[in-house]
């Protein structure tokens, strides 16, 4: 289990754009790696009105549950590794296999066993250390809609902040706010209030 603070910053991009970071970045499409999250709550949406999300990600042959929360600045991220017969049994609702992420659930008075697999969203993600963080090009694709978005995420939220706007600045992308990619995927199957 680790719980880590999250601080990232994120900007949506036309595919133009992101076509254009990617050929700037000389990104090969050997490095563009693909990630599934499959997305949980419970029938009220419990997890959404706390403002905390919670997925399995399986990425390569590595398979995690996590649990985000609110913090002051940024998300706090609880995750568990699974094994993929325990990521099988919690994506077939049979049992709740991440035993600190269900502490960290029980905290928040929600029940692992009200727990729901809504979605899944699959992201194809390149990732490289840009200034004092972590630049991340997405393109994301869930149901029958598909999004391309930046991100970057840091250690120092002033700093990071600051980077980020001069970043879009150089590459003279237009600040476009972005949802976190479990609203979006939640506003295309359902209106999201």
């Amino acid at each position: 289990m680790t719980k880590e603070l999250e601080i990232e910053y994120k900007n949506m991009l036309e595919q133009n754009e992101y076509n254009r970071l990617l050929e700037a970045f000389e990104v090969k499409a050997e490095e563009i790696k693909t990630q599934t999250n499959h997305y949980f709550d419970t029938k009220d949406f419990s997890l959404k009105a706390k403002r905390c999300a919670l997925r399995i990600r399986v990425k390569n042959e590595d398979y995690e549950c996590t649990l985000k929360t609110p913090a002051p600045e940024g998300n706090y991220e609880i995750t568990d590794s699974l094994t993929p017969m325990q990521a099988e049994k919690m994506l077939d609702g049979h049992s709740f296999e991440a035993l600190e992420v269900k502490a960290a659930l029980k905290e928040l008075a929600v029940n692992e066993k009200d727990l729901e697999r809504f979605g899944t969203l699959t992201t194809h993600r390149v990732e490289f250390p840009y200034k004092d963080g972590l630049l991340v090009i997405d393109h994301s694709e869930y149901g029958q809609a598909e999004d391309y978005e930046l991100e970057f995420e840091v250690q120092n939220a002033e700093v990071g902040r600051k980077q980020f706007l001069d970043f879009l600045t150089i590459q003279k992308i237009p600040v476009r706010p972005a949802d976190k990619k479990i609203a979006r995927f939640m506003k295309s199957i359902k209106p999201f209030t």
